[in-house]
């Protein structure tokens, strides 16, 4: 590893810590990274103990772990997207770029940031739901650890997904409604909410190449008991499977990504970011 290399990673931590610090001091940013955790956790409460038919699982409890699983999805997909989005048109990227091994600290850095962030939300989420939705819990540190291998392989996994998404995005303003749509859509069909026995088998299959479902069934694992197996395909919580696809797509993902954020790199200049710029005003006004 070259010197301009190390300095670059370097960098990009220190970036990521300083960024991560600066997001409290933005009622804005606050709300964008918090406001889903507060929405789930509002909705969790209201619901209370009631219990779902007979399963004798806690309404409540449910729709944390969905929220759970719906906050890792979002976290790697469209923050990722509409962060790429926003610097790219703002200049951020392009001075990345200007820098030796710019790119490589400007990756880290916001891989770093997200990670904290989205790490902060969860044991926030985790803590409050524990202490005030019945039902709720995590049992034991087996289960700890397969929540931390499940929450880390599901940000690698999806967070170049994001980063595709986001270098195809040319206007900010408009990307967190292009970005939702497929997202929205992967959400629904890969069973966070909720199984997908009940769904056809060609749309059961779709969902399972898909890294949301396994990062919801991994979730699920964690939360539920295995009473719930009876509705899950195979009735396993497959943690192996769920390691493995969750690994394929990260390293595919990490592949990709790189690529990706060169080529479009490469495209930008002073004068992209500057009409970028004056249609952000024109738009404006």
């Amino acid at each position: 590893m070259t010197t301009a290399t190390i300095n670059a990673v370097k960098a990009g931590l220190s970036r990521g810590w300083i960024e991560y610090r600066q997001s409290f001091g933005s009622l804005q940013d606050l709300f964008g990274y918090f406001g889903s955790t507060a929405i789930f956790l509002v909705i969790g409460i209201a619901l209370g103990g009631e219990q779902m038919d007979d399963t004798g699982i806690a309404v409540g409890a449910m729709t944390m772990t969905g929220g759970i699983a719906f906050l890792m999805t979002m976290a790697g997909m469209t923050t990722v997207a509409q962060v790429l989005a926003t610097e790219r048109e703002d200049g951020t990227l392009l001075r990345a770029k200007a820098l030796p091994k710019g790119m490589i600290g400007y990756f880290i850095g916001k891989s770093v940031h997200i990670l904290l962030v989205t790490t902060t939300s969860l044991v926030f989420m985790l803590v409050v739901a524990t202490l005030l939705i019945d039902g709720f819990s995590v049992d034991g540190p087996g289960d700890v650890l397969t929540l931390v291998w499940v929450f880390v392989l599901g940000l690698l996994a999806t967070a170049p997904i994001g980063a595709v998404i986001g270098s195809l995005v040319t206007n900010p303003r408009l990307a967190m409604g292009i970005i939702m749509l497929p997202v929205m859509g992967m959400v629904m069909i890969s069973g966070t909410f909720f199984p997908i026995d009940f769904m056809p088998q060609w749309l059961q299959g779709i969902a399972q190449v898909l890294p949301q479902y396994w990062i919801a069934l991994g979730v699920r694992s964690v939360f539920l008991p295995d009473s719930m197996l009876s509705v899950e395909i195979g009735e396993s919580w497959r943690h192996l499977e769920t390691a493995g696809v969750l690994g394929a797509w990260a390293i595919v993902g990490l592949i990709v990504a790189p690529f990706v954020l060169r080529r479009m790199a490469r495209r930008e200049s002073g004068a992209r970011v500057q009409a970028a710029r004056e249609k952000a005003i024109q738009r404006a006004y």
